[in-house]
């Protein structure tokens, strides 16, 4: 059973490294952290040059016709180095979406613009009850003239405050089953009657609260196929919740590294602090968890990338990683103590991440019902 990389993927790992080292310094992270806008135009059209946004749309849409699972590598090195900025809400929640949902006229508006990072995309889904399930869409949409009018709340929209379009999943029809009567609308994020507010996290990342007040859409901008847009919802989901995973896995392998290393160096009653067995011990069971982790991962990628049923792998995958990633960091903050601890050093910078990354697309509570629900529980 081969479980390594292939020799695209692993010139694709190197060189992202390589570049997110050299262009993204913890030093820049942290004033991205603190700005606006969350990200660098500059930097974003760098990446946009490296193919990096079209990574997974076919030639035609300007794209290089890469795999899911070629975008999970990517993204484990996006989390390895803390990447800042809406790639992950562009092309994940966003582009990966169109590209599946959309029709072939929205393929061909958004898809290059997205390849060539000339637009920027966000899902619009949570509202404040902060649920991942279609019992809690509120937000509703009536017909008016034959368009349509978008009123309600949406919370936790990741970089909304930059997007130039919102993917908004709203109510168009009651029904008994939940799941029926949603329809996903592509919405012009300067449209009238949007008010975007960044709120504070703690990761730093830049999540909004839109409140959509009589918000006029165009018929032809419904992704899909009206009151039937759940299941595009639970497609972007599954991707989506692997994705988060792979850079859970990248930051998780990042803390491990540096937890190493300090313990290597660090010297306490005349010999390294990793010759103690509780250090040793420390390091153990964060190795266990990352590789753990990143093999149950990337066995949900391949599933995806497959087009194989992936909902019971990517639950698990889920509820694993989410827990294993703030485990890993945490037990880095007690080897580094104190010094871990300071805002001059990187290891937050990941802590931060990982517990942010832990509720996002579902917290370990919820994957593990879904298991038990695969498993016909």
């Amino acid at each position: 059973m081969n479980l390594g990389l292939s020799e695209e993927q692993e010139m694709l790992k190197t060189s992202a490294r390589d570049f997110l080292q050299k262009e993204f310094p913890k030093k820049l992270v942290r004033q991205l952290d603190e700005s606006e806008t969350g990200y660098s135009p500059e930097l974003w059209r760098k990446m946009a040059e490296l193919g990096w946004m079209g990574l997974v749309f076919p030639e035609k849409y300007g794209g290089s016709g890469g795999s899911f699972l070629d975008l999970i590598v990517l993204l484990e090195e996006m989390g390895y180095n803390i990447l800042p900025g809406p790639f992950f809400s562009t092309v994940v929640l966003g582009g990966l979406t169109i590209l599946s949902a959309g029709n072939e006229e929205q393929r061909n508006e958004f898809l290059p613009r997205i390849a060539s990072g000339d637009r920027i995309l966000t899902l619009a889904l949570t509202e404040p009850s902060a649920r991942y399930d279609a019992a809690a869409i509120n937000t509703r949409a009536t017909t008016s003239n034959g368009n349509y009018v978008i009123n309600g709340t949406k919370l936790f929209v990741p970089d909304a405050n930059v997007a130039d379009y919102i993917l908004c999943v709203t109510r168009t029809k009651e029904e008994q089953n939940p799941e029926d009567g949603i329809t996903v609308f592509l919405v012009d994020a300067k449209s009238p009657g949007i008010e975007c507010t960044l709120l504070k996290t703690l990761a730093r990342d830049k999540q909004c609260e839109i409140v959509f007040d009589n918000v006029g859409v165009p018929q032809n901008n419904i992704l899909g196929k009206p009151d039937q847009g759940w299941t595009i919802i639970k497609d972007t989901l599954q991707k989506a919740t692997v994705a988060k995973c792979a850079e859970m896995v990248g930051s998780a392998q990042a803390a491990l590294e540096m937890a190493v290393q300090y313990a290597k160096e660090r010297v306490q009653f005349n010999r390294p602090i990793g010759s103690f067995q509780a250090i040793q011990h420390y390091c153990a069971n964060m190795v266990t968890d990352v590789d753990g982790a990143r093999f149950i991962t990337y066995k949900a990628a391949w599933k995806v990338s497959e087009g194989l049923p992936a909902a019971l792998d990517v639950a698990i995958a889920k509820a694993w990683t989410g827990e294993a990633c703030s485990r890993v960091t945490l037990l880095a903050h007690q080897i580094f103590g104190a010094i871990g601890f300071t805002m001059d050093h990187d290891l937050h910078l990941y802590y931060r991440r990982a517990k942010a990354g832990e509720i996002m697309f579902g917290d370990s509570d919820t994957q593990r019902a879904i298991v038990a629900r695969e498993l016909g529980l």
